[in-house]
C-alpha cells in the first residue's frame, strides 16, 4: 500500500509539486460539472462562472448556487445568535473543555507573537512604523465531509489577537439537515463571533469579495477549503486580500530506525484520513523500519472509520522513500518543503538548523503532528503545495497592515532632497526632481 522509493525517482515522480492547474479531477467530478452546466469545463471555468454570477446577481446568485451545489439554501443566510448560543450549550462538556483548552494555548501562543509600533528619531526628524489591524475579515471553515471546529480556533483566535474588529465566518451547511454543523457554531459563539453565514464554495469566497445585500464584504479573506474554493480565493485576489492558496494537506516523517513504527504508521494515516488528495510521507534510510510500518499500517487500518480514503490517500499521492542516511532525508524534505515535517530521530534538535523549510517542524515522537492540530499552540493553518519555501503559517501579522510614519525636520529634508531631485532626474521624472529641489 505505501510506495517505496529511491531519492532520484521520488523527486520525479510524488515528491514533484504540481501547480493548481494539474490537480487531478476524478471522472464522476468531470461528469457533474459536466450535467450541471450542460458542458465539459474546468474547476477554473466553473469558478469563473460562480464568481461572475455573484458578482451581478448578489443573494438571488447565492442562492442559486448553494441549490444546485449544496442541495439547500437557506431563507437567510445569516446564522441567529440564538442558535449560536444554543449550540455552545448543547455541546458535549468534555468537548466544550477541550476547545477552551486548545482556545487557551493558540491564544497564549500568538499573543507572545512580537506585533509592535515603533517610532525613531535617530535620522532626522521622526520615522516609524505603525502596525494597524485589518478592519473586517471573512474565515472560511471547510465542512465537507468532516467539519472542523478546530479552524474557527486556529482561524479566528490570531484575527482576535491582532485587534481584528469585525471577524465574519462562513461554512457550508451539511447535506443532512441543510444547516451549518452545530459544533461550528459552537466554536464561533465560544470565540464570541456572532457572524456566521451558511454558504460555501466558490460562492461563499465571491460574497467575502464583493459583498451582496446579506452579507457586506471583507477587506480579506482566511482559511482552507477544497480545488473550487482556492481558485476562488486566486481569481478574487486584488478586490480583496487572501491570506494563501491552500492546496491538499501534507505530513512528512523523517525517521531513523529507533522510531516506533506503529507510531509512525499512526502519523501517516492520521495525516491521509483528510482527504483523498492528501499526502503522507516517509524518509528514511532504514528499510526494516519502512517494512515495519506497511505492517502497522495493514494492521491499523481495520479500525479507522475513514479506511477508505486513507487507503486512496497513501496509493494516491503518499509513499516511503527510502535514503542513504539522514542527511539526505533532511535534503528531500527541504526539497519538498512540506506543510508538517516530523522528526521522529533520536535527538531531534541536532537537525534543526539543518531545516530550510516548513510549515511547522515537530521535534521529536512526542510532538507528533495531531497535536499541532488541535491543542499545541501555533495555528494549523500552515502553508501548502510547496509554499512553505516562501511562507509561513497563518499568524498575528497575517491580520495587521502596516503604515509608514515620514515626520522629517527641515534640515534633513535640505540635506536629503537634492540626492531625490538626483536620483529622480536619472529617472526621466523632472516633476518629481522639481519637487524635491523646490524645497531647497
Amino acid at each position: 500500500m505505501l510506495k517505496v522509493y529511491d531519492p532520484i525517482t521520488a523527486r520525479s515522480d510524488f515528491l514533484r509539486r504540481r501547480s493548481l492547474e494539474d490537480t487531478p479531477i476524478s471522472p464522476a467530478l468531470q461528469a457533474s460539472i459536466a450535467k450541471l452546466f450542460g458542458e465539459a469545463l474546468t474547476p477554473a471555468q466553473v469558478v469563473d462562472r460562480i464568481l461572475k454570477d455573484v458578482y451581478e446577481r448578489g443573494d438571488d446568485a447565492l442562492r442559486d448556487w448553494s441549490l444546485r451545489l449544496d442541495g439547500t439554501a437557506p431563507e437567510s443566510f445569516r446564522v441567529p445568535g440564538v442558535a449560536l448560543d444554543a449550540a455552545l450549550d448543547s455541546l458535549n462538556p468534555v468537548l466544550v473543555h477541550a476547545l477552551e483548552q486548545a482556545a487557551e494555548r493558540v491564544r497564549r501562543f500568538h499573543q507572545a507573537q512580537p506585533v509592535t509600533s515603533w517610532i525613531s528619531q535617530s535620522m532626522g526628524g521622526t520615522l516609524g512604523q505603525l502596525v494597524r489591524p485589518i478592519r473586517r475579515v471573512g474565515i472560511y471553515v471547510p465542512a465537507g465531509s468532516a467539519p472542523l471546529p478546530s479552524t474557527v480556533l486556529m482561524s479566528a483566535i490570531p484575527a482576535q489577537v491582532a485587534g481584528v474588529p469585525e471577524v465574519v465566518l462562513v461554512t457550508p451547511p451539511q447535506r443532512s439537515t441543510g444547516m451549518v454543523a452545530p459544533v461550528i457554531l459552537a466554536a464561533a459563539a465560544m470565540l464570541g463571533i456572532q457572524e456566521v453565514y451558511t454558504v460555501g464554495g466558490a460562492q461563499a469566497i465571491a460574497a467575502l469579495a464583493y459583498g451582496t445585500p446579506s452579507i457586506p464584504r471583507v477587506d480579506k479573506i482566511f482559511g482552507p477549503g477544497n480545488l473550487f474554493v482556492t481558485l476562488a480565493k486566486r481569481q478574487v485576489f486584488g478586490s480583496v486580500g487572501i491570506d494563501a492558496l491552500a492546496g491538499p494537506t501534507e505530513t512528512v516523517v523523517v525517521a531513523d530506525g529507533q522510531a516506533r513504527p506503529d507510531w509512525v504508521a499512526a502519523d501517516l494515516m492520521a495525516q491521509a484520513e483528510h482527504d483523498i488528495l492528501a499526502a503522507a510521507i516517509l524518509l528514511t534510510p532504514s528499510r526494516d523500519l519502512i517494512e515495519k510500518v506497511e505492517i502497522e499500517i495493514g494492521r491499523q487500518l481495520e479500525d479507522r472509520t475513514r479506511a477508505e480514503i486513507i487507503r486512496a490517500s497513501l496509493e494516491n499521492r503518499s509513499g516511503a522513500v527510502l535514503t542513504a542516511d539522514l542527511p539526505e532525508a533532511i535534503e528531500l524534505a527541504n526539497y519538498y518543503a512540506p506543510e508538517h515535517l516530523c522528526l521522529a530521530v533520536r535527538d531531534p534538535w541536532q537537525w534543526l538548523d539543518r531545516i530550510q523549510a516548513a510549515g511547522g517542524v515537530f521535534l521529536g515522537e512526542h510532538s507528533f503532528e495531531v497535536l499541532g492540530d488541535y491543542v499545541a499552540g501555533p495555528s494549523h493553518v500552515m502553508p501548502t503545495s510547496g509554499s512553505a519555501r516562501f511562507s509561513s503559517p497563518l499568524n498575528v501579522l497575517d491580520f495587521v497592515h502596516l503604515i509608514s510614519l515620514v515626520a522629517l525636520d527641515p534640515e534633513t529634508t535640505r540635506q536629503i532632497a537634492p540626492d531625490a531631485a538626483t536620483i529622480a532626474t536619472a529617472e526621466g521624472l523632472d516633476g518629481h526632481a522639481n519637487a524635491a529641489r523646490a524645497r531647497l
